[in-house]
């Protein structure tokens, strides 16, 4: 018998099936998740594993997939992670209008006491929590709603890029929606492809780590100017 036969909800297990399901039940869990989970972090990520466990759903369907190489996969997620936030830093946010430095963030720099506890909060907070929530869990429920064909796994990339860049609004205005909207739609875009989420983490991870050392550092003036003077 596989382990996924061994977690599948059964008739004896009607909770898993309900919060498999898209009846109240398994629609409060997404909203719970969703909406919530951001405005009360870590809470977001715990209910998404809670909900994985009580409903029985294989860790694989979210994109808990073991890699081949951990060292590649930290490698290339943390080269792309990087990357991806200089890129956005240096051309794509100044091209869309956005001011070089980000006000909501600007007491961290200079201030090596804000510094440890940030850290924790893009590593795990971002990094696992986000992905796990708006790639892994919401790519496992929309494609259940929605289908696995192409048109329906374009609309699911679609829709949580969206939502994951109108969670980011309230903190960050504007240029955090378009950062995290356009952010969205390249990792939700992989992960539509791939199916895997570890790669992701740490490239999210990476990009976060980065924009919060380039604060840090002061030098989010220099690097929103590097192409465009």
């Amino acid at each position: 018998m596989t382990s996924e036969a061994t977690i599948a909800p059964s008739p004896e297990d009607p909770l898993a099936a309900k919060l498999r399901g898209f009846g109240p039940v398994g629609i409060l869990a997404m909203v719970v998740v969703v909406f919530f989970g951001p405005i009360l972090e870590p809470f977001g990520v715990l209910a998404a594993l809670a909900w994985v466990r009580l409903s029985r759903t294989p860790w694989r369907e979210l994109g808990f997939v073991r890699p081949r190489s951990w060292i590649a996969t930290v490698a290339i997620g943390i080269v792309f992670g990087a990357a991806l936030k200089l890129l956005m830093k240096a051309i794509v946010m100044p091209l869309l209008g956005a001011p070089p430095i980000n006000q909501a963030y600007h007491y961290l720099a200079d201030n090596p006491a804000a510094l440890p506890g940030m850290m924790v909060v893009v590593i795990f907070g971002a990094g696992l929590g986000e992905e796990t929530v708006f790639r892994g869990f919401l790519f496992e429920r929309l494609g259940k709603l929605f289908g696995s064909g192409v048109a329906a796994r374009a609309a699911i990339v679609l829709l949580t890029s969206a939502l994951f860049g109108l969670v980011h609004y309230p903190i960050q205005g504007w240029p955090g929606v378009e950062q995290s909207t356009i952010m969205g739609l390249l990792f939700g875009t992989v992960f539509a492809i791939r199916k895997r989420i570890f790669m992701l983490m740490v490239a999210h991870a990476a990009f976060e780590v980065i924009a919060v050392l380039i604060i840090f550092w002061n030098l989010e003036s220099y690097v929103a100017h590097l192409v465009f003077k």
